[in-house]
């Protein structure tokens, strides 16, 4: 577990860091107390430069005018450059790279120019003020220059962080709309489920009526049908309120989400379904020869019996091939081959795609049936079932679906 210390709101390195510093500037001060010029005045002049300096971070074009100030002091009375002058560059070094205006730093780099030329003037023993001015200037330019360097890296580095966080807050407004949109689309179709499931009830129960003397066998099958149908479309109704009341379900770190290509742009051969028509897995064959059309390599294994499954199940079924294609064709691209298994167990139905990630990209991307692996997760998680997908470890890769099936299957029949 990370402690984050602090002290005065501020991190506990840098304000131990800042201490540090202001201690040895005051030192070389305090050290040359006996035999520098201005002597224990020469000394204050230090103090009061370390202590200024304990706020460069957080008031740095207040310190630097400060310490300038305390510099002006030190040239008016003659001392010339003393070693805790240091101080004068760490000041320089801070409001360059810490103030939130850049004309403060260009402001007290023309201080320092100036101090630089007064400080020349002064320096004592043989050498010549211009060799001592050339000197100083030097070193103050190297340090404006360093800080300058320092200040637009670290400014970089935060819209950097800006945009990163920025694309992160569209990323998730975008999953979340994709959400609500696959869910929207899902209740649509179930709501279309229900509505046939109600119109096959309506005429058989109207046949039933009509036949309760004449045949009563054919009357009590369709008497059977009507509750069969009922119970069945009860179930999707459930399945349709629970779709419209619960929350958007996250989707986990790390899985990339396939954003559908807009309507109408396609790969010819390979078009979307009509707005309000619904697909059913008989339809299956058909729709993997537009893949191939489109450039797939399509390997098709069903196995076990396949039991008739409600409207609803067979719908996201299909949904789910369709969209393990549709990211295969994406991603692994035109030529990638595809080994695709729909497999029924008894209790529940299992899809898996595979594709080894070995095509190319093709022209046109190819148009989504709905939102990728979010659209996916949406309708697994309808029927309380289960999403696997990720890279393979040989390349390409795997989308595996678990369906578990209704305790009761209705019979299917068509009004």
């Amino acid at each position: 577990m990370t402690v984050n210390r602090s002290i005065f709101g501020r991190p506990l390195r840098s304000v131990a860091f800042d201490v540090v510093v202001a201690g040895f500037v005051a030192l070389f001060g305090l050290a040359g107390a006996a035999n520098q010029p201005g002597g224990w005045w020469a000394a204050l002049v230090a103090a009061g430069m370390g202590v200024t300096l304990l706020f460069r971070r957080t008031h740095p074009s207040a310190v630097a005018a400060a310490v300038a100030v305390l510099a002006l002091v030190q040239v008016a009375f003659g001392w010339g450059p003393l070693a805790f002058d240091v101080g004068v560059l760490i000041a320089l070094y801070s409001v360059v790279k810490y103030a939130e205006r850049r004309r403060d730093g260009i402001l007290a780099g023309v201080v320092a120019a100036v101090g630089v030329l007064l400080a020349a003037f002064q320096t004592r023993g043989d050498v010549a003020w211009w060799a001592s001015a050339v000197w100083l200037a030097l070193i103050t330019g190297a340090v404006w220059l360093m800080g300058l360097n320092v200040r637009t890296r670290r400014l970089y580095v935060l819209s950097l962080e800006e945009r990163a966080a920025t694309l992160e807050r569209e990323r998730e407004a975008e999953a979340r709309a994709a959400v609500a949109e696959e869910r929207t689309r899902i209740a649509r179709e179930l709501h279309d489920v229900v509505a046939h499931s109600m119109a096959v009830m309506i005429v058989q129960a109207d046949g039933a009526r009509y036949l309760f003397d004449r045949d009563p066998e054919t009357a009590r099958e369709a008497v059977r049908v009507v509750a069969d149908t009922g119970r069945q479309a009860l179930e999707e109704m459930r399945r349709l309120v629970g779709v419209l009341r619960e929350p958007s379900l996250a989707e986990p770190a790390g899985v990339p989400v396939a954003v559908p290509a807009p309507d109408g742009g396609g790969t010819p051969g390979l078009s979307a379904e009509p707005a309000h028509r619904r697909p059913a897995l008989v339809e299956l064959p058909d729709l993997l020869d537009r893949f191939r059309a489109a450039g797939l390599r399509i390997d098709w294994t069903v196995s076990g019996e396949a039991p008739p499954l409600p409207p609803g199940l067979e719908l996201t079924v299909y949904r789910v091939v369709q969209e393990a294609l549709t990211n295969a064709l994406k991603h692994a691209g035109v030529g990638a081959t595809v080994t695709l298994s729909l497999d029924h167990t008894g209790e529940a139905v299992e899809v898996r795609a595979v594709d080894d990630g070995r095509g190319r990209p093709p022209v046109r991307p190819a148009p989504s049936g709905g939102h990728g692996l979010v659209g996916m997760r949406e309708r697994v998680a309808v029927y309380d079932g289960s999403l696997t997908a990720g890279p393979r470890l040989a390349g390409g890769w795997q989308v595996q679906v678990w369906l578990p099936l209704p305790s009761t299957t209705g019979t299917e029949v068509s009004a």
